[in-house]
């Protein structure tokens, strides 16, 4: 009986946003926060992988800046990475993988890339996914896991689907990849029929990637390569040469790899995904009262609706008031109405001017 294919996760969580200000600060960024519940982005992202049936124990790739944190949750959630690497400098997604593949343990070992502050609500359905991808990720594809769009949202990229794959029951050949569109762009786009929003979660193989990297991005993968063989371990953390590693060309996965490589494939699936990019996006994937509030800590709503009240510092009390977002943390307070939080990031600059 042939042995079964065990997958590597690795879990990037270099990421230091601004976008969820004032709870998201570069010291701790959006993956770290309990914005759901009693667990962070980060140790939600350790679930979805948690079978050991399935998956091999993870492999991290996170921020020196964040070393500190990074442990503390994952000894809270009991996990035992295999590989916890620490950037010395943020050099975009396409770096941080290629240190996670030159740290596998074996070349042709599944990856299977997750960034750690993204939610997704249906678990199975997810895993489903996954492991319909793997004979093909088997096969040398790189594998983007396209998820069905509800919308014409303009924050997202998409994926334009091709033929179907051979051999595949699920993934068709990708044709295209779209960077944010505007409106009409994203409106024709779901009319056609046949995109998908990018979602940043991959599956391939660990020589696969390295590969296609020494295809189209060599000098990004000599950097890594010698930031890693140049790079030191102290207490359970992978240090990579900060000078190497800062020589490493800055550019994501999809500009550096998925756009110009041959064989990339695209699982559909609809898990319940949001990148949870603003706190209009966490109004929407939450659940609602019997107003349409979503609350978070102390807040009484008298005649209030569709408002999303964020609050663990100070108790909040609102009256009369409809489509509003109200977050505090610590001695500051940000109120904006929804449908504009994608303005929070111009208001902490202001702020941080003036300071």
């Amino acid at each position: 009986m042939p042995q079964k294919t065990l997958i590597t996760p690795v879990i990037l969580s270099g990421g230091s946003g601004t976008r969820l200000w004032p709870l998201s600060t570069p010291e701790k960024p959006k993956q770290f926060l309990n914005l759901l519940g009693p667990l962070s982005m980060f140790q939600l992202t350790f679930q979805r992988c948690a079978d050991k049936t399935i998956y091999r124990d993870p492999i991290i790739v996170g921020s020196a800046s964040h070393a500190r944190i990074m442990k503390e949750q994952i000894q809270e959630v009991g996990v035992t990475p295999s590989a916890l690497i620490l950037e010395p400098c943020a050099r975009n997604t396409a770096p941080a993988i290629a240190l996670a593949a030159l740290a596998a343990e074996n070349p042709t070992d599944l990856l299977l890339i997750m960034p750690s502050d993204h939610m997704i609500k249906n678990i199975p359905a997810f895993q489903k996914a996954v492991q319909e991808s793997i004979s093909i990720a088997l096969s040398r594809w790189l594998v983007t896991f396209g998820i069905e769009p509800t919308g014409p949202a303009t924050g997202y990229g998409y994926i334009g689907q091709g033929e179907a794959i051979v051999g595949s029951t699920k993934s068709l050949a990708a044709k295209e990849f779209v960077e944010k569109p505007n409106q009409e762009k994203a409106e024709k786009m779901l009319k056609d029929g046949g995109y998908f929003w990018n979602a940043g979660i991959f599956l391939f193989r660990a020589d696969s990637y390295l590969a296609a990297m020494e295809k189209y991005s060599p000098e990004m993968l000599n950097a890594c390569k010698s930031a890693m063989s140049d790079g030191r371990t102290e207490d359970g953390f992978c240090y990579p040469d900060p000078d190497a590693f800062a020589s490493a060309p800055s550019d994501s996965i999809d500009y550096a790899i998925m756009e110009k490589a041959e064989k990339i494939a695209i699982t559909p699936v609809n898990p319940g995904w949001s990148d949870v990019g603003s706190w209009d996006s966490l109004f929407d994937i939450c659940d609602k009262d019997l107003d349409s509030n979503v609350i978070f800590g102390k807040a009484e709503t008298i005649d209030s609706s569709n408002n999303l009240i964020h609050s663990h510092d100070l108790e909040i009390a609102v009256l009369g008031v409809e489509d509003l977002i109200i977050v505090t943390h610590k001695n500051k307070v940000v109120v904006l109405p929804r449908g504009q939080s994608q303005n929070v990031k111009i208001m902490a600059q202001k702020l941080e001017e003036k300071d």
